[in-house]
């Protein structure tokens, strides 16, 4: 599996020409003249994945108002940061992106991957924002967040970590914290439909995005306007099924990883089962003796988080290898990079917010807090399926989270009346298994279904022109995909 990498490699957010049908456009692209709620101007605060400002003369930023609390419109507001880049060609309106997370910086995102929608971006202007609580949209800060993403779910004072860390939330962003749910962040995506001067909102969700966009088009159905909903997640499973499922995905990405790196010889071990006996075993190492990185460690919870975002996208999979191989040489740079992309460390030591806003925004979520007892259950059930992700999931923190459950407004999903919705799901997807998108399509009742049959974590930015062939029609000309089409591989 020996490669060199000349691409930046980007985890998480990450972020098949199906067969389509010729069938008339249910939702034409309509627009109007910007409302002037924003005040667009050149970006002054973007930095690439090297931690290095990033300036580009087509990017645009902005602000938003919006209530804080949707209960009281006309009382205290939050700003909403927003990004914009002008199409190219002949506008036919924007297209909102939510890159995943939840709390991963839109602002970011597309300014990061804006090369990779440029062809989307010749008829319609490319926007997205920093949803609420996250980043320059007022994001929830908590405390020693080293210390937080450090911690092992398998060290005995793991849950008075979570514990300590809920309540240096409150301290720090109480005011925000029972606010930041999806349900207040579709509403949000009302307030950018109106303030970009469309008439209907153009949508791609990745991840994450999915749910964030199966909830604005339950709430607003009439507005729905080209939606594409990609490496899609089901709102109405428990913590518990979410942690099983997704240590699953995880499982099948870590056999499939195993296998491509001896099929290509691979440093790790001569068979599959060797590899991940390998992986396993070093993992279990670094619990007693982390590896010194400079002034930090690779610890156990570190060099775990870095294998995991490894097997998001298959393209970073020869990079899992070296990684792992280097760290157990003690050379464990590489693996600590890979856990610092994921969690939003950057080159300084600071961190963005989206580890502490993906805590806030799921636990509001849910009303779900569960007992000890549960923890267990969940630890057992997602051990069975896979050791290295043995945990409570997002039970272990949002049992001591500050700010209460919603009346789960962003579980229940229900679109009808809207119009088509395309719901992409990946045969080979670890974070959002699939067997999520028909469940979601089949909820919105107005899904469209695009099987894709290739590794990795979403489908458009997997490299398969089938994907992109199919999603680009779809927005540039309106012809849907047929449901339960099917992309292969890329």
């Amino acid at each position: 599996m020996k490669k060199t990498l000349t691409t930046t490699l980007l985890l998480a957010t990450a972020l098949t020409a199906c067969s389509t049908a010729a069938q008339p456009d249910p939702t034409p692209v309509a627009k109007k003249k910007e409302t002037g709620a924003v005040a667009w101007a050149p970006c002054t605060d973007l930095t690439g994945p090297d931690g290095k400002p990033l300036k580009d003369a087509s990017m645009e930023c902005g602000r938003l108002a919006v209530p804080l609390d949707y209960a009281k419109p006309d009382g205290e507001k939050l700003d909403l940061a927003l990004i914009r880049i002008k199409a190219t060609g002949d506008r036919i309106g924007s297209l909102v992106f939510n890159f995943g997370g939840p709390g991963g910086s839109g602002v970011d995102g597309l300014a990061m991957l804006a090369k990779a929608f440029a062809s989307l971006g010749t008829r319609y202007d490319l926007v997205s924002f920093d949803p609420r609580g996250v980043d320059r949209s007022s994001g929830v800060k908590c405390g020693d967040l080293d210390k937080f993403v450090s911690a092992s779910p398998n060290t005995a004072d793991f849950d008075r970590l979570m514990k300590d860390f809920a309540a240096s939330c409150a301290r720090e962003s109480g005011k925000i914290l029972p606010h930041v749910g999806t349900a207040n962040a579709a509403e949000d995506l009302d307030r950018i439909r109106a303030a970009v001067g469309d008439d209907k909102l153009n949508y791609f969700g990745l991840s994450y995005g999915t749910q964030l966009g199966a909830v604005y088009a339950t709430k607003h159905p009439k507005n729905v306007g080209r939606f594409v909903l990609d490496a899609a997640l089901d709102p109405s499973v428990s913590f518990k099924e979410r942690a099983v499922t997704q240590a699953k995905g995880f499982k099948n990405a870590l056999d499939a990883f195993a296998k491509d790196c001896v099929a290509q010889t691979c440093d790790l071990g001569a068979s599959p089962a060797d590899v991940q006996k390998d992986i396993a075993t070093f993992l279990k190492a670094l619990e007693d003796k982390p590896v010194k990185v400079g002034d930090r460690e690779l610890t156990g919870g570190l060099a775990q988080t870095g294998v995991i975002a490894a097997l998001y996208s298959k393209l970073s999979w020869p990079v899992l290898e070296q990684a792992v191989a280097a760290a157990k040489k003690g050379n464990g740079q590489a693996l600590l990079s890979m856990a610092d992309l994921y969690t939003g460390r950057r080159p300084d030591g600071t961190y963005n917010t989206m580890m502490t806003s993906v805590q806030a925004i799921n636990c509001v979520d849910s009303t779900e807090r569960i007992t000890d007892a549960d923890i267990a259950d969940v630890k057992k059930a997602t051990g069975a399926v896979n050791p290295m992700m043995e945990n409570g999931g997002l039970a272990s923190i949002c049992r001591h989270w500050p700010a209460r459950g919603t009346n789960d407004d962003a579980k229940r999903v229900d679109a009808t009346g809207s119009a088509p919705i395309v719901v992409m799901g990946g045969k080979g997807d670890p974070a959002t298994p699939y067997e999520w998108a028909p469940r979601l399509a089949a909820s919105l009742k107005t899904g469209v279904l695009v099987t894709y049959e290739g590794e990795g974590h979403g489908a458009y930015l997997s490299g398969s022109s089938c994907v992109t062939r199919s999603i680009d029609t779809y927005f540039l000309n309106g012809t849907l995909p047929q449901n339960n089409a099917t992309c292969p591989a890329a």
